[in-house]
């Protein structure tokens, strides 16, 4: 497993439960393992359709079992003398309150909110080649909000200028407005490595963060 491979996994997204199995965060591999070292945490797992629950030392050994016969969307994280397999979900063993949060405004949120697609051609790019725009510009007294800030490739972007859509004559693909539920999230669950995840994130009731 090569530095980059193992820099992926550890990076990979883990959902968080409190002690009541209610999902409260969403966190990256590396912090769910430092969790289960600790014993604050404990993995669950699908066997057969069933929910499973396994310390850090019981989910070591299921992994050594299972390294050999490995998924495609599994991810692995190679340890001293064995491949530890990254848990999909974790759940708290004292943490008890439900986390609340808002959705932020940024880069990644927005972008995927907006599908990685520039706004106004419609080109899907990755996050390197897209940029912020205000749709009505902040040199009008445009805000920074969800309602006025879209993705948009460097070239519509500077197309546009400090100009509203209208002026420029460029018309937007959709309306901007303030997503419902976690847009990072809502890419994830398209991912069938997080298939498990979507038993505790009922519709209607995603996590923002």
């Amino acid at each position: 497993m090569s530095q980059e491979e193992r820099g992926r996994a550890l990076n990979s997204s883990v959902l968080v439960l409190n002690r009541h199995y209610m999902a409260v965060r969403v966190v990256t591999a590396r912090r769910a393992f430092i969790l289960l070292y600790r014993e604050a945490a404990e993995v669950i797992d699908i066997e057969d359709g069933q929910f499973c629950n396994y310390d850090f030392e019981s989910w070591c050994e299921l992994g050594q079992l299972r390294s050999e016969d490995a998924r495609d969307h599994d991810d692995w994280v190679r340890a001293v003398h064995f491949d530890i397999q990254v848990p999909r979900i974790v759940r708290l063993v004292r943490f008890d309150k439900q986390y609340r949060s808002t959705l932020r405004l940024n880069r990644r949120n927005l972008f995927a909110r907006d599908s990685h697609c520039c706004q106004y051609c419609g080109q899907s790019l990755p996050p390197s080649q897209l940029s912020l725009d205000h749709v009505v510009p902040r040199s009008k007294g445009g805000p920074t909000t969800w309602e006025n800030v879209v993705a948009s490739c460097v070239k519509c972007n500077t197309k546009k200028g400090g100009r509203t859509p209208q002026e420029a004559r460029m018309d937007l693909n959709t309306k901007p407005r303030k997503p419902a539920h976690n847009p990072m999230l809502t890419l994830k669950l398209d991912n069938p490595k997080y298939e498990s995840w979507k038993t505790f994130l009922p519709k209607g009731n995603w996590l923002m963060g």
